[in-house]
């Protein structure tokens, strides 16, 4: 008689990891053109409910958006919350021309998982379906309860995703008091200075804000071969040239203190807040510097221009747009700031406005990280870092939810794992994926 075996999550992860990247569930962040998420929502529904969890399937305000629940209920006897393991469905569009691979096909080739998303960030939404489906099929009971959540829009700040739900269905949250999500739990490989070297996992522990904004000059239209004393492009232009080039001052939050006080030690660096060539040291940490850069000051990146609709006519108007990502308690000071780079005749609003969040890199949840990546890499270290871009953890944060980030992997040192973010080609290492749910289940199983 021949018996089959019941596949394991480190069996099934990167076959779900590629059947994920080829739903094309691209977010233009316009609603008629934001596609797929409904589709994938209910392929992860069918394979959560294949295994017998009862789902929860919520479109959030819009035909289409859709996200899902389950929960997996843990010891009864526990006196701890439940822990809420987010992840998003959603990706920026890719540009197939642009790519070596076409970046829907989920190809597994050259040691890879290839695709939109396999970092941002179907990878993790690949593991926690594996790792759920595993749990479910062994029966197992995890110390507390684990709700997995698998969401829309996260690409466009989570206005149909996190931010709806937590307005609308707060009830899906209900006794969640901690959560971890995307970008964070990843290696970085430090030069030690006896000649080895340390990798240290970065669990995310802050964001910056993430705000939107728009900038609009108003003048007095006429004819392009005229004298005109004030332009509505030249207005917005020069306020556009000034914030763009403005330096916003070093300010070292507590997370990014704690950073680079663990890479000094490590790597005989001094990357200490009044080391006179910080930002330049930084550099030497390779590509991830972008990332820990854009942490130390506030930054204002003009990323839109509009104006006119004929080359000899003066327009009434002129718009921008600028991308602001502010330090936690940065808020205020930044807003003066920009008030002052605007000139007298331009006006802003924000388009989108998310908060900051920032916590402490303690208590058990962190010792269940560090616990879970020792298990699996005696030798590797977890310490906290502020990401500089933002997740839907700024959205549960406004119900009490102490938020990480932790998709664990292991990666190889020369890869730019920072680029791969958004950009062509993006893929993740298979060794890296089957790592990381075989951390990521220690972690959940003494979480």
């Amino acid at each position: 008689m021949t018996t089959v075996s019941t596949p394991t999550a480190v069996d099934e992860v990167v076959d779900l990891v590629s059947r994920l990247i080829r739903f094309d569930t691209s977010n233009t962040g316009e609603l008629a053109t934001t596609r797929g998420e409904e589709e994938c929502a209910k392929w992860v529904a069918q394979q959560l409910e294949e295994v017998g969890y009862t789902t929860v399937y919520v479109e959030s305000g819009q035909p289409g958006r859709g996200n899902v629940f389950a929960r997996l209920a843990g010891d009864p006897a526990s006196t701890q919350g439940a822990l809420l393991i987010h992840t998003h469905l959603d990706v920026v569009p890719a540009e197939p021309a642009d790519w070596s691979v076409h970046p829907f096909s989920g190809a597994v080739k050259d040691g890879y998982v290839w695709g939109r998303g396999a970092v941002d960030m179907k990878d993790m939404c690949g593991m926690v379906l594996a790792l759920a489906r595993q749990f479910k099929r062994d029966g197992t009971v995890p110390p507390r309860d684990l709700v997995f959540a698998f969401l829309a829009d996260e690409e466009a700040g989570g206005t149909w995703g996190s931010q709806w739900l937590v307005a609308n269905r707060p009830d899906l949250f209900e006794g969640i008091t901690e959560a971890v999500g995307e970008v964070g739990g990843f290696s970085l490989t430090v030069d030690r200075p006896d000649g080895g070297q340390r990798r240290l996992y970065l669990v995310e522990t802050a964001e910056k804000g993430l705000s939107w904004m728009r900038l609009t000059a108003t003048a007095t239209a006429g004819h392009g071969s005229f004298l005109h004393a004030d332009n509505a492009v030249t207005e917005v232009a020069a306020a556009v040239a000034r914030i763009g080039q403005h330096t916003f001052p070093l300010v070292i939050s507590d997370s990014v203190a704690e950073f680079l006080a663990v890479v000094s030690a490590e790597s005989g660096m001094d990357l200490s807040p009044d080391a006179p060539d910080l930002e330049t040291s930084l550099f030497k940490l390779g590509n991830l510097a972008r990332i820990i850069g854009a942490t130390l000051r506030d930054t204002a990146n003009p990323t839109m221009l509009s104006a006119g609709y004929k080359a000899n006519v003066i327009p009434q108007t002129a718009t921008a747009v600028v991308d602001c990502r502010v330090l936690p308690g940065r808020q205020a000071q930044f807003e003066a700031e920009i008030d002052e780079l605007l000139g007298p005749n331009v006006t802003r609003e924000w388009i989108t406005h998310l908060d900051s969040y920032e916590t402490t890199f303690d208590g058990h949840l962190v010792d269940a990280m560090n616990d879970a990546i020792l298990a699996h890499d005696p030798d590797g270290k977890t310490v906290p870092y502020m990401l500089s871009g933002g997740t839907d953890a700024k959205a549960f944060a406004k119900l009490g939810i102490r938020c990480f980030g932790f998709a664990p992997l292991q990666l190889p040192p020369e890869l730019d794992f920072a680029a791969l973010f958004h950009g062509v080609d993006e893929r993740v290492p298979v060794d890296a994926v089957l790592f990381g749910t075989k951390v990521f289940e220690h972690f959940l199983l003494h979480s």
